[in-house]
């Protein structure tokens, strides 16, 4: 129970970040100061925190004319997902579950 825990509040906290992350370059980009990286707004995507970004990309109207953001982030969702229902229904038990 202890690591669905951890999981949960691990995904909170990434989606979260991501939300952040696009409001944040959003005020930068708006005052034209140093902007966050977009390696970085994938990298939190990547890691755990795609439907943040993505919320955060739509409520901010931040990134929504750039075809790598409006397409590759639900892409990375499908994926995430994808991997969830692989890791649910697999035979495999791990041990440290």
């Amino acid at each position: 129970m202890k690591v669905i825990l951890l999981m949960i509040i691990y995904v909170l906290f990434t989606n979260i970040l991501g939300f952040a992350l696009m409001g944040i370059d959003k005020s930068r980009a708006k005052k034209r100061g140093m902007r966050v990286p977009e390696a970085t707004l994938f990298t939190v995507a990547i890691i755990g925190g795609s439907i943040g970004s993505i919320a955060g990309m739509f409520f901010f109207r931040h990134k929504t004319r750039k075809w790598y953001f409006v397409y590759g982030m639900p892409v990375i969702l499908v994926i995430q997902i994808a991997l969830v229902i692989a890791l649910i229904v697999s035979p495999v038990e791990i041990a440290f579950l």
